[in-house]
């Protein structure tokens, strides 16, 4: 698939400029490919179609100004969704479920090979009951409050 990105990108140069203008100044190229292509597969009407080109935007605050109303919204949008699937599959950040099923459903057949593997906390916790091992703060009992006195 990046391949056909790639292809339909250098086929369609506003739509190229369109969603460079998307890209985190810090975001690494990897990332970035896979963001980029989950972009591209739920832009629909949002991205330039092919043909007469008006003045493209440079960074993603000039493209969701360049929008208008519900449109500058569903831009807003795509790009939150866009950058908590790619925190969710590089990072390994978890988001509320329905969050997670929207993004999982809208990434359905990106295919990300190089992703790191992560370990959540619930996994780690099932682990260290699994094995019999106590936490560290298990039996520890809480301080006091220490209560101060005013003289009268």
């Amino acid at each position: 698939m990046a391949q056909e990105v790639s292809e339909y990108l250098s086929q369609n140069p506003r739509a190229a400029a369109w969603v460079e203008a998307l890209r985190g100044d810090g975001e690494t190229d990897k990332h970035w490919r896979h963001r980029r292509e989950f972009l591209l597969r739920n832009a629909g009407d949002l991205a330039p179609a092919a043909g007469a080109a008006p003045a493209t935007p440079t960074t993603a605050e000039e493209a969701a100004d360049a929008e208008s109303g519900p449109r500058r919204r569903q831009l807003q949008q795509l790009v939150s969704f866009s950058m908590a699937w790619a925190n969710h599959v590089f990072l390994g950040c978890r988001y509320p479920q329905k969050v997670m099923d929207k993004i999982l459903s809208m990434a359905e057949g990106i295919k990300v090979i190089d992703a790191p593997i992560h370990t959540t906390r619930d996994e780690l916790v099932a682990k260290v009951k699994k094995r019999g091992i106590s936490s560290s703060n298990e039996g520890v009992e809480e301080p006091t409050k220490k209560t101060s006195y005013r003289r009268k």
